[in-house]
């Protein structure tokens, strides 16, 4: 593996994303190959990042969930096709149908985001919404009608639902008869030597080497935010890249430390299409994104974010190989990091492979200044997300339009916006370093 264009690829997204800190793991064959942290776990400390420093998950304890769900499965102590009325006293029958946990693990009850993750983390923050649910009870008692929110019968449709996993955490207490966040440390942290792994704020605050969180104003300023407790089974474990990595050899190599082979395989079945793709067929197993087309290759993962904390595990079974990636931000996304550290791991070239990387770097080449005929009318392009952004720039005519790409070559870009209804088409000619735009009236040249 090329690690010199791994680390300069980091370096660049988190000078351009302004990413204070992130860390990063490698497994091959079974032992790390490569673990390194960049920039800061602590900005105002300027305390460096480090493969110990320990970040939020978010969405990546799910996969935690999803597990234990299938150790007590294997031990008999309920079955996937259980309705969750049996152990959660809410009522779940969207159009007249059973939820059950098969459905709540590959988030297909029918019934879409109640958004509760989203307002407790934004009323956190400061933010215009409020929803101070500070245990599991509460959470439940505010979706208490959820069943009235569906809009499918249980097992037609995929919609991610955080609720679900937080149901999912009080059935693992039910059956197991201990809470979530002790039954999760005592047969699957512990086991697999997973010791800097915690839920709990007075644990985390006996380490040192612990990530301080970060969003960005609206100004572009990096203002510290400490991690949302009271958030658990979808999404309240802090951990490190180190200790991720031991649970990636757990799937990788089949470890039947936890539960059998057969239920590690059932986890990374794909039971529904997901709405979104990169790659195209993916899908979701049981608290695991399954890729089946990634690069030729089966990649199996699962992100998180928390808003000041994301993060990103994915691992290829057939090839031995793994990667974690936790970043103290929501700056860029880990698992565009992890992905490109598993094409460079497979002999592939990322920045041609990867469709998300070469969007990206045909999209960069187009931001800038454009001026008009012996600069009469000037125009600033800038890129967000997937969308290009053409703003004029002056007095009298002030405006931006959304531009949205439609064709991407090396020396091409088409985009269109809405006119009266109609498309309305933007063309980029790229050619020897320079940039010319036709718009509407206008050829426009980047300057």
């Amino acid at each position: 593996m090329d690690v010199g264009k791994l680390e300069s690829f980091i370096v660049e997204k988190m000078a351009e994303r302004r990413v204070p800190g992130i860390s990063i793991s490698i497994i091959k064959d079974g032992d790390v190959v490569y673990a390194k942290g960049f920039g800061y776990r602590n900005v105002e400390a300027r305390l460096p990042s480090t493969p110990e420093t320990i970040y939020g998950i978010g969405s990546i304890t799910k996969s935690f969930t999803a597990l234990a769900i299938m150790k007590l499965v294997e031990e008999g102590g309920l079955s996937l096709d259980d309705p969750v009325e049996k152990y959660v006293d809410i009522k779940l029958r969207p159009f007249g149908e059973p939820v059950t946990v098969h459905h709540l693990l590959t988030h297909s009850s029918g019934i879409p985001s109640l958004g509760y993750a989203e307002a407790f983390i934004d009323g956190m923050v400061g933010g215009d919404n409020w929803l101070p649910v500070s245990t599991p009870e509460e959470t439940i008692a505010f979706a208490r009608d959820m069943e009235k929110w569906a809009v499918a019968k249980p097992g037609e449709r995929f919609f991610y639902l955080n609720t679900g996993y937080v149901l999912l955490g009080k059935i693992i207490e039910k059956v197991s008869g201990v809470p979530y966040e002790e039954y999760i440390k005592k047969k699957i942290l512990e086991p697999l030597g997973m010791k800097r792994s915690y839920f709990f704020k007075e644990e985390v605050e006996k380490e040192k080497d612990v990530a301080m969180g970060y969003i960005l104003d609206k100004e572009g300023r990096l203002v510290p935010q400490p991690f949302p407790y009271g958030i658990t089974a979808d999404g309240g474990l802090l951990s490190s890249v180190l200790d991720l990595a031991k649970y990636l050899k757990m799937y990788i190599e089949r470890d039947e430390t936890i539960v059998s082979k057969e239920y590690i395989e059932k986890m990374e079945t794909l039971y529904i299409k997901v709405p979104w793709e990169i790659f195209g067929g993916e899908g979701y197993g049981y608290g695991l994104i399954i890729y089946p087309n990634f690069l030729g290759e089966k990649l199996v993962g699962h992100s998180g974010s928390v808003g000041m904390y994301t993060g990103y595990v994915g691992y290829i079974s057939e090839k031995k190989i793994g990667v974690a990636v936790l970043e103290n931000s929501s700056g860029y996304p880990p698992s565009h990091i992890a992905m490109y550290a598993l094409a460079l791991l497979l002999g592939k070239d990322p920045e041609k492979e990867l469709p998300f990387i070469y969007r990206e770097r045909i999209l960069k080449k187009l931001e800038g200044r454009y001026m008009g005929y012996k600069g009469t009318i000037k125009f600033e392009v800038k890129v967000e997300g997937d969308i290009v952004y053409l703003r004029a720039l002056g007095r009298a005519f002030t405006y931006t339009i959304p531009l949205f790409p439609e064709v991407l070559e090396e020396d091409f870009v088409k985009c269109y916006t809405l006119s009266n209804g109609r498309k309305m088409y933007a063309e980029f000619y790229i050619r020897d370093g320079k940039v010319d735009l036709i718009f509407e009236r206008y050829k426009l040249v980047k300057y």
